[in-house]
């Protein structure tokens, strides 16, 4: 991997190639005349795609990191989970205070949890909310992730996604349901119910176009109801996950190709869905679209570049998040060359060819989905855990 360099770029002015909550989708030739002299960050954003920060602490909110990431590196919003709120406060003095505050009053267990993380993401929010302002809406997002304790209760998800919503009060954060069997009808609810929502922990074609379908059964009960069609949503797809699986399953699998190619038969059915009679006849009515945003693509193969995911995934209309490490190896030294095909270009024969290996793409995605709401769960255990010893170490002066 090549040595980073100090990035020196200003922040891109229209933020995930969106003028005034209008989606610019450039595509051909003129998506390829983004300036030459601008820096990777930049050049995305000139394309139609907007690069989050997945990634959050105390120290990079209050030490000036973020809104470093956002003047220098384009970055518009800000994805969370267990997992990374985990390693933020773990080990960590900046949540004494905090913690030592909200235990005083009375709080503990998931309360005090929530109460810690809302303190972060609130001010994120804050930061990132002039970009919102200037997308109308469309960027400029945060993302809280509901317990994973309720990714099997449908009405214990809606009640909390309303309840953390309203806790939050902020307009640009979006509350991050899975798109498990269950997830979905609390998806739908709480979009009908006017809960901004981040799909999260899609894996397929079949996963993403369920969540789809939630999002568009929200709006259409809110149009029936008479209610206004402003309420944002994305459908996060994890890529990288499905190359780690291939190369543990079949470890003579191609590297670092699996994913991609569900990206783009994805981003097919994206493209599908946004020409249909049902998706027009929302639009008219004021609703815009659920943006995909591109997950888990940090490279996780040594042999494979740094910047793989950031440059397969380049699509109008999208939105990349990105671990720090990956997003500065983009701006660092990343290519923006070919955007995303319309028609998902080889994908098909990629498949194809997984699945003569005995990939089985439904079976491996619904497995992938299992694991990732298990992974955040024993995160959030482990979390709930550290914070109960911390909070008792500070009662006793520690």
């Amino acid at each position: 991997m090549r040595q980073r360099t100090e990035s020196r770029g200003a922040a891109h002015q229209n933020p995930g190639g969106m003028e005034h909550g209008r989606n610019i989708s450039p595509r051909g030739d003129e998506a390829r005349r983004a300036p030459a002299q601008a820096r990777p960050t930049q050049r995305l954003h000139g394309l139609g795609q907007s690069l989050w920060l997945d990634s959050i602490s105390r120290e990079l909110v209050d030490r000036g990191g973020l809104q470093r990431y956002i003047d220098e590196f384009s970055v518009t919003g800000l994805t969370s989970n267990p997992t990374i709120f985990d390693k933020a406060i773990k080990g960590s003095q900046d949540y004494d205070q905090s913690i030592r505050k909200h235990s005083a009053a009375g709080r503990g267990g998931e309360d005090l949890l929530f109460d810690v993380i809302l303190e972060d993401l609130t001010r994120a929010a804050d930061l990132f909310r002039p970009a919102h302002d200037a997308s109308a809406g469309v960027d400029g997002w945060v993302s809280l992730e509901l317990s994973p304790k309720l990714a099997d209760d449908t009405t214990g998800s809606v009640h909390a996604a309303v309840k953390l919503h309203e806790r939050a009060d902020r307009p640009n954060l979006f509350i991050k349901i899975p798109g498990t069997p269950a997830g979905v009808p609390a998806i739908e609810e709480a979009i009908f119910l006017g809960v901004p929502i981040n799909v999260t922990l899609l894996f397929s074609p079949v996963q993403y176009q369920a969540a789809a379908e939630a999002y568009l059964r929200g709006l259409e009960r809110r149009l029936d109801a008479g209610l206004h069609l402003h309420v944002a949503s994305v459908a996060s797809i994890f890529v990288s996950r499905w190359d780690v699986a291939a190369a543990k399953d079949v470890p003579d699998a191609p590297r670092a190709r699996l994913g991609i190619a569900v990206a783009k038969q994805s981003y097919v059915c994206y493209r599908q869905l946004h020409v249909s009679p049902r998706w027009r006849r929302l639009a008219q009515a004021g609703a815009r679209k659920q943006r995909l945003l591109w997950a888990s693509t940090g490279t996780k193969d040594p042999q494979a570049p740094d910047t793989l995911y950031v440059e397969a995934l380049a699509a109008p209309e999208t939105i990349d998040t990105l671990p720090e490490k990956t997003l500065q190896a983009f701006q660092d030294h990343g290519e923006v060359e070919n955007l995303m095909p319309d028609d998902g270009g080889d994908s098909e024969r990629v498949l194809a060819e997984f699945e003569g290996l005995g990939i089985k793409q439904g079976a491996l995605a619904a497995r992938l989905q299992e694991e990732g709401v298990q992974a955040f769960a024993a995160s959030w255990d482990d979390l709930l855990k550290s914070l109960d010893a911390k909070e008792r170490q500070l009662r006793k002066g520690g």
